[in-house]
């Protein structure tokens, strides 16, 4: 097992690297000049002088390999530079608005499971009657609407019709209500799906019969069997939603106003604070990468197979 996952933590380095390299590339090789961006955000006039001095103070003279090698130097030290916009540094300024982001994102994923755990086992144990045709629909409506305009309907219905909950800002359960179903409709929906279909593939499965056929009851098959078995095709779905709630956030934070990293990360490309973006991109990436991780170390730990096909 520990091979295992230090032979999946190798990995991370190579791919981890092309990352940065794609993102350093992709916006030093964009449109608009980050130099001109710099000067437009301090105030100053973008004269040739201050054009060039301003280039020499980013690194931006040196040749593209020369400016990447210095960055990479610098982000290994968790050192990203600083934001055109605030001068303060990226890594510090991005750390600070992480636990509003990881906040509602929590509560997000703890809305979606507790909805769809119990919906999609309803579904299965109810096969094609009327909770199931409900439940699915449901799902398949859901599954349909943008976060953004389910965000402005939620809004609109329980902020100006209602009154009920606050519209945007930082706050308790209240505030966090609205951009937590927005961001967790759709996962909601697929892991209502995912679930209900795993759970009926081990409901007639050749073991859940045997099961019965010693006298175990239904209640214990289902319970302590049937959900065992289906937890690694759902662990994937809550690895994946996780990415998705944190990719979400940028919608949701900006339009509740929500101040997390998301509409931090949306303010940095509305002003081209190119240290802000990269920042941002590499963190996104490495939380994804590292979700997927997590979801592959608990597959070998449910399945030991798993670990054995992966050089043990």
């Amino acid at each position: 097992m520990v091979r295992y996952i230090a032979k999946r933590l190798v990995q991370l380095i190579p791919l981890m690297f092309i990352v940065s390299v794609v993102v350093f590339l992709i916006l030093r090789m964009g449109q608009g000049d980050p130099a001109m961006t710099y000067l437009r955000l301090s105030n100053i006039p973008p004269t040739d002088q201050a054009l060039s001095v301003a280039r020499a103070d980013l690194g931006l003279d040196r040749p593209l390999p020369v400016q990447y090698l210095d960055w990479l130097r610098k982000a290994l030290r968790l050192d990203f530079g600083k934001s055109y916009v605030t001068g303060n540094p990226v890594f510090g300024e991005i750390m600070y608005y992480f636990p509003n982001t990881l906040k509602l994102a929590g509560f997000s994923l703890l809305l979606t499971l507790s909805i769809s755990l119990p919906l999609g086992l309803l579904a299965a144990l109810k096969r094609d009657r009327a909770a199931d045709n409900m439940t699915r629909a449901l799902a398949f409506v859901g599954v349909s609407i943008p976060g953004f305009w389910l965000a402005y309907l939620l809004v609109w219905l329980f902020s100006i019709k209602l009154g009920w909950l606050p519209s945007m800002g930082l706050g308790g359960l209240s505030h966090m209500i609205m951009p937590a179903v927005s961001m967790s409709l759709m996962s909601t929906c697929i892991n209502i799906r995912l679930i209900r279909g795993s759970v009926l593939d081990n409901l007639h499965a050749r073991w859940a019969l045997y099961a019965k056929l010693r006298g175990l009851s239904d209640r214990v098959v289902i319970g302590k069997h049937v959900l065992v078995n289906s937890l690694i095709p759902i662990i994937t779905a809550i690895g994946m939603h996780i990415g998705e709630l944190f990719g979400g956030a940028v919608v949701a934070e900006s339009i509740f106003s929500w101040p997390g990293v998301g509409r931090y990360a949306v303010s940095a490309i509305y002003n081209r604070d190119y240290p802000v973006m990269q920042c941002f991109i590499l963190i996104m990436t490495f939380i994804f990468v590292a979700m997927n991780l997590i979801i592959d170390i608990m597959y070998a730990w449910l399945d030991p197979r798993i670990r054995l096909e992966g050089g043990k």
